[in-house]
């Protein structure tokens, strides 16, 4: 009998883990990202450091602490003894994306160390939960007396003029506008505040890889973050246009045919078509 079995491709086993919504394992897809840097890399590995970081700081939590306690504990612990925080000598790094890198030199970019973070969090038995906040990723835990709101990269309390502050450069002309129709002058921030689905969490995670490598023009890092994305948001077409481009300054012309045929099929609207159909036709002359 032959008990020889393929090991699964990166891209075979991050589709298998992000394949239905229900216990959705973010944890492990996040660490499995930096599997198109490290094909063998040892994911279960960084589960593993991950699950000793939350052994120490529970060893700091006595049995009676509330969850503003347990909070501070994992403040205390994670940001200021452990030292994790931004890279700031090198922001738009993709390491700051892998999660074993991001253990290693504990640098990261917010949405990576928030990863690493809410599950700390969550293993304390706090109710944590990620926030796509325009431009800056957060987390909030919800605790007996409100909601405390928290800067990821620095573990700092965020308050409501913090956070309006935060969110002003990111609001439309038109929301300005009603705003001011407002009591209180400003679109009511809990609209901001929703929690992330871990799915868009992992999303917004490619998208950096994605803007780091079209930024530096590397076509074949990008198209594995696309692989990603197109298996990640099989709806959402735009990622396999995006695709499609790319597989064609890769000189790929057959797949990048399909991917920006399909694209245009189901979105026969699309305000890029006229651009589109005379990309395909070059790539169909040559």
């Amino acid at each position: 009998m032959n008990l020889n079995f393929a090991t699964p491709s990166p891209l075979d086993y991050f589709a298998s883990l992000v394949q239905s919504d229900a216990d959705f394992p973010v944890l492990e897809a996040a660490a499995s990202l930096a599997q198109d840097e490290e094909p063998a890399l040892d994911v279960q590995q960084v589960l593993d450091d991950v699950a000793r970081l939350l052994k120490r700081i529970t060893a700091r939590v006595p049995n009676d602490a509330d969850d503003l306690m347990r909070l501070a504990i994992l403040t205390q612990v994670f940001y200021k003894e452990m030292g994790f925080g931004v890279n700031a000598n090198d922001y738009y790094a993709p390491e700051n994306s892998y999660l074993n890198e991001v253990l290693r030199t504990r640098r990261g970019l917010p949405i990576s160390l928030a990863v690493i973070w809410l599950e700390l969090a969550q293993g304390l038995g706090l109710h944590a939960q990620g926030v796509s906040f325009p431009g800056h990723f957060l987390v909030k835990v919800t605790l007996q007396g409100g909601l405390v709101v928290l800067d990821p990269l620095t573990g700092e309390s965020l308050g409501i003029d913090n956070l309006a502050e935060r969110l002003g450069p990111y609001r439309s002309a038109e929301d300005k506008s009603s705003a001011a129709d407002l009591d209180d002058g400003e679109t009511p921030m809990g609209l901001y505040l929703q929690p992330c689905p871990s799915r868009d969490l992992l999303a917004r995670m490619l998208r950096n890889l994605k803007e780091v490598f079209r930024s530096q023009q590397d076509w074949p890092r990008m198209l594995n973050v696309l692989d990603r994305l197109v298996v990640l948001l099989p709806a959402i077409w735009a990622e396999r246009r995006d695709r499609g481009l790319v597989l064609a300054e890769l000189g790929r012309k057959h797949e990048a045919l399909q991917d920006l045929q399909m694209y245009l099929q189901a979105e026969p609207l699309a305000p890029d078509q006229d651009a589109l159909r005379d990309r395909i036709s070059e790539l169909s002359s040559t």
